[in-house]
């Protein structure tokens, strides 16, 4: 029996504020190898211009940019794996999680949602941070970049969530912060709600969306429209 209507969201920037930590880990790593730190207004200036954005897609793809530049490869490989092993370790610090997330997933439990994570997180690091911000349990699934063999924005990391969740493309949800959500969805044929301060250097009006929210706050208004 197929479930009444499926949601999937985006973790990094959707359902928890994760920039804090995450900077912690990238400063770790660059004082650790002699490079400069950089603030979150540092990396706002560099990849927003001063938007009201936080910072770019995650700070991981801006310790990318960094990493990058490292021309030996065993140094760029330490450095990557330093970044996970400090971040694994430090990863509820300072992260919060969106203004009323907790809200709407209880009230998609008591409406039979069937409810998944689609990130681009590591899926153990993404496991990890839901378990420990308590709110792991109200998922039936939860894919990050490594489950399969493509992620976000191919639209297979979307359709094959719902088909695992035996749920139906034309009875689902999207609930992202930036383009790689947008454009999964939108290849996939999934409506697309969009946080609008999400992490992404992008204008809201550049990423494809259907509906444009502050956060989970009476969010509930839209998805009632789709049931």
């Amino acid at each position: 029996m197929k479930q009444k209507f499926t949601i999937l969201f985006d973790l990094d920037g959707t359902l928890v504020d994760t920039a804090p930590d995450l900077m912690l880990a990238h400063n770790y790593v660059m004082k650790k190898f002699g490079y400069p730190t950089k603030s979150t207004e540092d990396i706002r200036s560099l990849v927003g211009q001063g938007a009201g954005a936080l910072i770019g897609r995650s700070i991981w793809g801006q310790a990318k940019k960094e990493f990058s530049r490292v021309k030996d490869e065993n140094i760029k490989d330490e450095m990557t794996k330093e970044f996970i092993n400090f971040y694994g370790k430090n990863i509820l610090n300072k992260s919060t999680l969106i203004n009323g997330v907790k809200k709407f997933l209880i009230w998609c439990k008591k409406e039979n949602i069937s409810m998944a994570v689609c990130t681009n997180k590591t899926e153990h690091l993404a496991v990890d941070l839901l378990k420990k911000i308590k709110i792991y349990n109200f998922f039936e699934y939860v894919a990050g970049h490594n489950t399969f063999e493509y992620c976000k924005p191919d639209p297979r990391h979307l359709a094959s969530i719902i088909e695992i969740l035996d749920g139906d493309i034309n009875k689902s949800l999207m609930i992202g912060d930036s383009e790689s959500d947008a454009n999964a969805a939108k290849n996939a044929g999934v409506p697309m709600i969009l946080l609008q301060d999400g992490y992404t250097e992008k204008n809201v009006n550049q990423i494809y969306h259907n509906h444009l929210v502050k956060d989970f706050v009476n969010i509930e208004k839209i998805v009632l429209k789709y049931l």
